[in-house]
C-alpha cells in the first residue's frame, strides 16, 4: 500500500494543519475570544455540579435547544445544538451537498469554509468582496451552487454585511444560504429571529466568543423546521457532551455578562483603532471584537516581533485581499495599551 498523499480523499490532498502556535506564556490577542475571562455562570455550574459520567448525554441536547428557543422566541425544533459551530458547518455541508457540488465562499473570509466544502466533496467557488468588503450580490447569484456562505460580522475583516444584500441573496440564490453569526453579539444585526421567513436560511452561532466558553466547544444552528429536521437526521447523535450542555444552559440565563462584554468592546474598539492609526496602521471598520489593520512594516516582522515581546496577534498578510494585514482582538484598556506599546517598539526596531 502506498503511503503518500494520494491515499487521501482527492479534494483534501493539499490541506495543511490549522493555525496552532507554540506557546510560552504570551498574551493571546489572536483568537478573538472574550478577554474578560471565563463565563461566570458557566464556571459556577461547573464548580457546583456533579455528573453521572457512565451515561450518554441527551441525544440532541434538548435542554439547551429549549433554553435558546426561549431566548429568541422560537421553537425548540428551530435549533440544532452541537460541538462548536464548526460541527454545524460540517453538518450543513453533509446534509445539502453531493460530490462535486459548487459552494460559494466570499473572499476574504473564514479559512475553514474551504476546508468543510472540500472535506465533503464540494467545489469552492470564490466570490470576491467589494473594495469596502461588502457582498457582490450579482456575483454570488451568478455563480450558483448548492450553498452560499457568508459570515456577518465577517472574519477577518470585522464588518457586517448590509442587511439588504443578505436579504437579496436569500431571495435570488437557488440554494441554501448560511449566515455565520459567530460574532453577532457585538453587532446590531441578526437573522436568528427571522429563520421562518426564508425557506433557505441557516444561521450559525457559537458560545466561543462573547459567551467566553471556547474550551467547552458549544455551537448551534438556527433554521426553519423543515431544514432543521433534515440536518438533525445527519448530525452525529450525542456529539455535545452533557457537561458542556449544562454549562451553556447556565450561560444563556446570564445575559448580563454578555452585555458587559459587548459594552467593553464597543468602548475600547474605537480607542484601539485610533491608537493603531497613530502608529501608522490602516484600520478597517469593525462591528466585532477584533480589528483588521494593514501594517506600516512587513507583516511577518510585526507578528514575529510582537511574539518575541509576549503578544500574539494573527497574521493575514500573505492572503489575497488582506495583503500585509494583521488581525488583533479588542482587549481591555490594559491589554490594548500593552499591544500598542509593544507594536511601537517593534516598528521602531524595524526602521
Amino acid at each position: 500500500m502506498t503511503t503518500g498523499r494520494e491515499i487521501m480523499r482527492e479534494t483534501t490532498r493539499d490541506f495543511q494543519r490549522y493555525y496552532n502556535p507554540k506557546l510560552s506564556g504570551e498574551v493571546r490577542l489572536d483568537t478573538n475570544t472574550n478577554v474578560l475571562g471565563s463565563n461566570p455562570a458557566a464556571a459556577r455550574y461547573l464548580s457546583e455540579t456533579t455528573w453521572d459520567l457512565e451515561g450518554y448525554p441527551n441525544t440532541y441536547s434538548d435542554g439547551l435547544r429549549s433554553a435558546l428557543a426561549e431566548l429568541y422566541g422560537l421553537e425548540t425544533d428551530n435549533i440544532i445544538a452541537g460541538n462548536g459551530s464548526d460541527e454545524l458547518l460540517d453538518v450543513t455541508f453533509k446534509t445539502f451537498i453531493n460530490w462535486g457540488d459548487d459552494c460559494v465562499v466570499p473572499v476574504p473570509s473564514y479559512t475553514l469554509y474551504d476546508y468543510f466544502v472540500r472535506c465533503n466533496g464540494g467545489t469552492v467557488k470564490e466570490s470576491d468582496l467589494t473594495e469596502d468588503f461588502q457582498l457582490d450580490v450579482d456575483d454570488i447569484v451568478s455563480k450558483g451552487g448548492k450553498i452560499a456562505i457568508m459570515p456577518s460580522p465577517n472574519n477577518p475583516t470585522g464588518n457586517c454585511f448590509r442587511r439588504k444584500d443578505i436579504e437579496e441573496v436569500l431571495s435570488r440564490f437557488d440554494g441554501i444560504v448560511v449566515v455565520d453569526e459567530a460574532y453577532t453579539e457585538y453587532a446590531d444585526e441578526s437573522f436568528v429571529r427571522r429563520v421562518e421567513e426564508f425557506d433557505n436560511l441557516v444561521v450559525l452561532r457559537t458560545f466561543s466568543k462573547a459567551y467566553a466558553m471556547a474550551a467547552l466547544r458549544v455551537g448551534y444552528a438556527v433554521t426553519n423546521r423543515k431544514l432543521s429536521d433534515m440536518m438533525m437526521c445527519i448530525k452525529i447523535p450525542d456529539s455535545l457532551n452533557k457537561v458542556s450542555e449544562g454549562a451553556a444552559i447556565a450561560a444563556v440565563k446570564d445575559q448580563d455578562f454578555i452585555k458587559s462584554s459587548v459594552d467593553m468592546v464597543r468602548e475600547q474598539r474605537p480607542k484601539l483603532a485610533e491608537g493603531l492609526r497613530k502608529l501608522g496602521f490602516e484600520t478597517f471598520p469593525s462591528d466585532s471584537n477584533f480589528i483588521l489593520a494593514r501594517s506600516p512594516i512587513d507583516h511577518e516582522a510585526l507578528v514575529s516581533g510582537l511574539k518575541s515581546k509576549g503578544v500574539l496577534i494573527r497574521d493575514f498578510g500573505s492572503k489575497r485581499r488582506t495583503e500585509n494585514c494583521v488581525r488583533t482582538t479588542v482587549g481591555t484598556q490594559e491589554l490594548n495599551s500593552l499591544l500598542l506599546e509593544k507594536a511601537a517598539e517593534v516598528i521602531d526596531e524595524c526602521r
